[in-house]
């Protein structure tokens, strides 16, 4: 009779074991699907954002045409959240323009500003800044729209080679109609240094 309370005692304990490790699988498998099933943070999603990172192919140098005209572009590499680029458009020796535009990224993702100016550095934009917004990017094109105002409405930058990209502005006016102003720019190599040509020939 005792043996037999031993033996039953013992299948009670060893079913209550099991019991609680099936239990405990149970939850855990609950818990990692809730886990998944959890919205990303608000700081996970900004990580996930696009960077200045995906611009750094621009930092350089580049030439191209408009038509007669000589468009000139250089970029700076990015910076405490910043990249910095510069533009001349010249015709027959004289400068037409000058822009100066930046790359900001945001915590909301990365705007594209840009204000033009004369030769005498008086701005052409009465009021503030033209700001358009990243749309989207990715290995070949990056896409900006203005919220705001069609001028220009959409500014497309298409990569055709690590040396090459194209520059397609749409504007927009008040008064209706699509205008597309569109520049490939191809990157310029670094003029030889004067100083390290003279000590590179003496020896």
């Amino acid at each position: 009779m005792i043996r037999r309370f031993i033996n039953w005692i013992a299948a009670a304990v060893l079913a209550l074991l099991l019991l609680m490790r099936i239990t405990g699988n149970q939850n855990f498998v609950l818990a990692s699907a809730q886990a998944q099933q959890t919205p990303a943070s608000p700081e996970a999603a900004r990580n996930s954002s696009p960077t200045l990172a995906s611009f750094a192919w621009l930092v350089g140098r580049w030439q191209g045409e408009w038509g007669p005209r000589a468009a000139e572009q250089e970029w700076m590499p990015a910076k405490a959240g910043l990249m910095i680029g510069t533009f001349r458009l010249v015709e027959d020796d004289k400068t037409l323009v000058i822009e100066l535009f930046s790359l900001l990224e945001k915590a909301d993702g990365i705007e594209f500003r840009f204000r033009h100016f004369t030769p005498d550095l008086v701005n052409w934009e009465k009021e503030d800044p033209s700001v358009l917004s990243l749309e989207s990017v990715d290995a070949k094109n990056a896409v900006f729209v203005n919220p705001v105002n069609g001028q220009p409405k959409r500014a497309i930058l298409t990569r055709v080679d690590p040396d090459t990209y194209i520059s397609r502005s749409e504007i927009v006016p008040d008064s209706g109609g699509l205008q597309v102003i569109e520049i490939t720019y191809h990157r310029q190599k670094p003029a030889p240094n004067p100083s390290n040509t003279k000590s590179q020939s003496k020896h």
